[in-house]
């Protein structure tokens, strides 16, 4: 059995040292082809896996595009390098290409930093790293405490990245961020070897390099927030039509939706049925100085629902190819709910065994699938089905004798 990491309140006897000032202090921010060109020759003098981060203006921009890249591997000093200036950094890509790099969450940040021509091929995620050797709490400045016992101010993480120019106190935190990456690293990485899983880290790692953007959303817009309280057809075709124009006026103005108008709103407006343009002003959520320029312009959204046959309205609940929801189950398929909870039991116990959480074991739309309609009860066919749906070999070995037995009906 491998062992829980405590990530408890840390030994009194441990020091956590603030980290305020990165090694070699804040750097300028490289933004110019002789900048970038220096830098590249830096990078050519060093080896071994380099730290990379990109800031990103989530909540502000409708873009994921990066705003800042960090980069640093020793004894090169830290580069901050600002994408927006110098949009094709291929040439960095080519230097670094075949280190490792060290990024934390970098599925968050691998499609913005391709977008820039910066593309790895060996990848060490320090955030996966954590979840695999049982750490509760792994965001980057947990991680930095609970592991090198240095405390790292977060405070900018949600900070309006596309800003020009950027605060020098932005900049210390971005190149904190990276100063420090590589020591964590290292430090996972001797974890993950003494409870054995470091070769599982490896498959985890090389899945996120080699996955496929995600297919585009069916109907993103039913993830509008209260849409619960929309009762009839007609208005969740409001909730729809509104949703799209919102949508395009962001697109256009590179704003985040919600910025140009909340979700909220949007639920107001549906439910309310106003009658014209000046009720929707009178609306919750349509009256503010920005909002109330909107009216004139998405009243003619609203009022074209009303048009609609019935056939035209969305359905109140989605379909697809997938399960119902396991609520539905009991009533549906008493046998299926009956499978999926003996399988829900038996990860949950071997994720125990092994200190991770159950969702790093098996995808939970995987295992809802196959125990709504397994292929076989046989362990081969198990194996199959797990490695066909993106399992990795680690999990299969883990996974598919347990689920063989909770897929074999009970006597």
């Amino acid at each position: 059995m491998s062992e829980t990491v405590d990530t408890r309140a840390q030994d009194a006897a441990v020091t956590v040292v603030p980290l305020v000032e990165p090694r070699g202090g804040v750097p300028p921010v490289i933004d110019t082809p002789a900048a970038l060109d220096a830098a590249i020759a830096a990078l050519r003098t060093t080896a071994g896996p380099i730290a990379v981060d990109a800031e990103r203006a989530s909540g502000y921009r409708y873009s994921q595009r990066a705003y800042l890249v960090q980069l640093h591997r020793e004894p090169a000093p830290i580069m901050l390098i600002d994408p927006i200036a110098l949009p094709d950094l291929r040439a960095v890509s080519e230097v670094i290409a075949d280190s490792e790099w060290v990024l934390h969450a970098a599925s968050q940040d691998l499609p913005s930093l391709r977008e820039v021509g910066l593309a790895p091929t060996a990848l060490f995620d320090t955030e996966l790293a954590a979840r695999l050797a049982g750490y509760e709490r792994v965001g980057l400045g947990a991680m930095v405490e609970l592991v090198l016992h240095r405390s790292l101010a977060k405070e900018h993480s949600a900070a309006d990245w596309s800003r020009r120019p950027l605060p020098e106190p932005w900049l210390r935190y971005a190149a904190l961020d990276v100063d420090i990456l590589v020591d964590l690293r290292d430090a996972l990485e001797a974890e993950l070897g003494r409870q054995g899983k470091l070769e599982w880290a490896r498959q985890e790692f090389t899945a996120v390099l080699n996955a496929a953007p995600p297919p585009p959303r069916t109907d993103p817009w039913r993830r509008t927030s209260g849409i619960h309280r929309v009762r009839n057809r007609r208005q969740l075709a409001v909730v729809r039509a509104l949703w799209f124009a919102r949508d395009e006026l962001a697109r256009r103005r590179d704003i985040a939706p919600g910025r140009v108008l909340g979700d909220s709103a949007i639920i107001a407006a549906a439910t309310a049925a106003p009658a014209d343009a000046e009720a929707l002003g009178r609306v919750p959520g349509w009256g503010g100085r920005s909002t109330r320029r909107l009216v004139p312009q998405l009243w003619p959204t609203i009022a074209a629902v009303g048009a609609l046959s019935d056939a035209e309205l969305p359905r109140p609940a989605l379909s697809g190819d997938g399960p119902p929801p396991p609520s539905r189950w009991p009533d549906r398929d008493p046998a299926a709910a009956g499978r999926l909870a003996r399988a829900r039991e038996a990860l949950a116990t071997v994720a125990q065994t092994h200190s991770m959480p159950v969702e790093n074991l098996l995808t939970p739309e995987l295992v809802r699938r196959l125990a709504w309609s397994p292929p076989g009860t046989d362990l081969a066919t198990i194996e199959d089905y797990l490695r066909a749906g993106g399992a990795r070999p680690w999990q299969v070995e883990l996974t598919s004798q347990p689920l063989a037995a909770a897929m074999t009906p009970l006597p």
